[in-house]
């Protein structure tokens, strides 16, 4: 699919012009070319007191951001952006943006859902399998030549047939369940509200779905509202043949808590893409041989993320037309 973008067809259509669009952060390759040679759009500095002259001289003028679900649209870039009209960020996620201000000022914010999430759901299939077969450890096992000295490898878990909970059933929650249910898993879930002709058995609470199943998978979205969701308790009421999935964003876990309960056997092992302070992984988790530690690449392939820049570039261009967005958030 193209994304080939006419100059003159936007410039026609739009009730702004291309100095008003804004990059925040570094986005993928083709939306930042895309914002350079198609729109010459501004880029915000990365240096804290270039960012300061940057928008004295050029935040009133700013009436669109484009950013990564990462990086965002924070409060106090808001603030400082007061003609903003709209954000289109490249991610599902958008807990990186200010969206209640956002709401407030009547500016609407567009996020890539549905293009990613088969990827993010084969990452943690492939996470559930690693983290209870021990994959990645029986590689390094291998490696490290203990194999060759005679050395056995520890028995693993059974992946066929356990008892899985996720954590938030949407689009990513339930396409991670689909694919269990090849494996025989029986597919327990919590979410703020119950979802009526699921298949799967709701528990009330996280507390609850953590107790009740042998695996935990969080896909929850982030933000304030989802932080520390699994905590100390959570992770005592998964127990120690328990295993923790996240491929979420690392703040609804509490951090501490799980390196604590992976060193004292509260849980047997964690398979994470997402940590509470990206890209910086605690040294402890690192250590620990029962962890299998991704650089969050649940959705790093060639054509999910091409469907993503397409997908920022058509809120882009529609917006620049007239006014509205191809996926807002609500």
């Amino acid at each position: 699919m193209s994304t080939d973008i006419s100059p003159a067809a936007v410039t026609e259509a739009s009730p702004g012009t291309a100095q008003r669009i804004l990059r925040v952060g570094p986005v993928n390759p083709t939306v930042s070319a895309a914002l350079d040679v198609e729109f010459g759009a501004l880029v915000l500095p990365s240096d804290p007191g270039e960012q300061e002259s940057f928008l004295d001289d050029h935040g009133d003028e700013i009436r669109i951001a484009v950013c990564s679900g990462r990086v965002g649209v924070d409060t106090e870039l808001m603030r400082r952006l007061p003609a903003l009209e709209c954000v289109v960020s490249f991610g599902v996620g958008y807990d990186s943006t200010d969206v209640d201000q956002a709401a407030e000022r009547g500016i609407p914010v567009s996020n890539t859902p549905d293009v990613l999430n088969d990827c993010v759901a084969d990452t943690a299939v492939a996470l559930y399998l690693d983290t209870l077969r021990r994959i990645s450890a029986s590689d390094r096992f291998v490696r490290s030549g203990r194999w060759a000295a005679g050395e056995g490898f520890p028995l693993t878990t059974r992946a066929t047939g356990r008892t899985v909970g996720i954590l938030g059933l949407g689009r990513i929650g339930a396409a991670i369940a689909q694919r269990l249910e090849a494996f025989g898993c029986t597919i327990h879930y919590h979410n703020r509200r119950e979802r009526a002709g699921s298949g799967y058995v709701y528990q009330p609470s996280v507390r609850e779905l953590a107790e009740a199943v042998d695996v935990l998978i969080v896909a929850a979205s982030g933000g304030p509202e989802s932080a520390g969701l699994v905590g100390a308790a959570e992770l005592r009421a998964l127990g120690p043949q328990g295993h923790l999935v996240n491929i979420a964003r690392g703040t609804v876990v509490d951090e501490s808590a799980l390196v604590a309960a992976l060193s004292d056997g509260t849980i047997a092992g964690a398979g994470l893409d997402v940590y509470a302070d990206e890209p910086h992984v605690p040294e402890a988790l690192l250590e620990l041989d029962n962890v299998v530690a991704l650089p969050h690449v649940g959705s790093g392939t060639h054509e999910t993320r091409a469907d993503m820049a397409e997908l920022v570039l058509s809120n882009l261009r529609q917006f620049l037309r007239d006014g509205t967005l191809a996926t807002p958030i609500s």
